[in-house]
């Protein structure tokens, strides 16, 4: 008796179904969150949103933690794919005002959401812990980013890759959006020019005075 052959898993098909149920995740937290915060959020509002079970997103995302990881994760991602970084250009100062624009782009959609991180923080010792995994994530990046500099010789003397990548962390604290956009009204292109203008003051040699061109009699 023949039998039949089994049908080949589509997992391509499936694959996308959960990058989209993932999306949907993401973005009907994202919502929620910042409509009624972290503790009125629950994760049975988020998977009524999406339209998904609370199992799904708890095997998915591990509960509400998991969730603001995801959307930080996704909104960094889309802020380098918007924002054209000029790694190669041999003007420091390009760089870093390209790193100043991208700080101006991301910072809108992210730092919401470690803000409701820190005040999550203070009672719930799983958020604690993603505090400081978000703070340690941007601190490995502005660790690249410094290293990027020196290697090419950019850094003033005596400044270290470590130094420097301080420097940029603390640049780009959303404590300092805080302050200067939620607190002072800065629109985001002066909040990125200020962090540019500041960490190249902080980090490179000073740029020689330009002199007119000498007139002729």
């Amino acid at each position: 008796m023949a039998v039949k052959a089994r049908r080949r898993y589509d997992s391509p098909r499936r694959a996308e179904q959960a990058r989209q149920a993932r999306a949907a995740v993401t973005e009907a937290a994202r919502r929620l969150f910042l409509r009624d915060g972290f503790a009125a959020t629950t994760v049975a509002a988020v998977a009524a949103e999406a339209r998904v079970s609370v199992e799904t997103i708890y095997k998915a995302f591990g509960g509400k933690p998991g969730l603001v990881r995801a959307i930080c994760d996704a909104e960094l991602a889309g802020g380098e794919r918007r924002t054209r970084l000029p790694l190669t250009e041999p003007d420091p100062r390009t760089v870093i005002r390209g790193w100043g624009n991208l700080s101006a782009d991301n910072a809108p959609r992210v730092a919401p959401f470690l803000l409701l991180a820190r005040e999550a923080a203070a009672t719930d010792p799983a958020m604690a812990a993603l505090r400081a995994e978000l703070d340690a994530g941007r601190l490995e990046r502005m660790t690249r980013n410094a290293a990027h500099l020196a290697d090419a010789g950019h850094l003033r003397p005596g400044i270290t890759v470590a130094h420097a990548a301080e420097v940029m962390w603390v640049y780009t604290s959303p404590e300092l959006y805080e302050m200067l956009v939620l607190g002072r009204g800065w629109p985001p292109s002066r909040y990125g020019a200020f962090i540019a203008d500041a960490v190249i003051a902080a980090l490179l040699p000073p740029q020689p005075p330009s002199h007119p061109a000498r007139q002729h009699p």
